[in-house]
């Protein structure tokens, strides 16, 4: 649980530490956001099979990560389409919680974890 704690802490300070970018073009971190994204639905959906009882904790984190981003247009959609990517994969797995499911929100909170970590480490002013 320590570290899903961390884990949302670290993708809040991404989330406040990554400049805004209005413009269209690409950022050279959208392929990190993208799949920070995907990580974001599967924890949505594998964390309420689990009985976390969260609500909507992760997609509340993922609405706060396009609020300070900002994407429009093309790179939003691609946001989005991961985060929904990431929630439809795996509800099409599993239907109830398992050991592997507990297993896959480890690694993935891990996998979050180290990506908001670079990315903050790389990226933040």
């Amino acid at each position: 649980m320590r570290k899903s704690v961390f884990a949302v802490v670290l993708v809040t300070a991404i989330c406040c530490a990554l400049p805004a970018r209005a413009q269209e073009g690409a950022a050279p971190f959208d392929g990190d956001l993208q799949r920070l994204a995907e990580i974001l639905g599967t924890l949505h959906y594998l964390r309420g099979i689990c009985g976390a009882n969260e609500g909507a904790k992760w997609r509340n984190e993922m609405q706060a990560l396009i609020d300070a981003e900002t994407p429009s247009g093309e790179r939003r959609a691609r946001m989005i389409a991961g985060f929904n990517r990431g929630y439809n994969g795996f509800q099409q797995t599993y239907r109830v919680c398992t050991p592997a499911a507990n297993v896959a929100i480890r690694r993935y909170i891990e996998e979050g974890a180290k990506i908001s970590r670079d990315l903050t480490a790389r990226y933040a002013n």
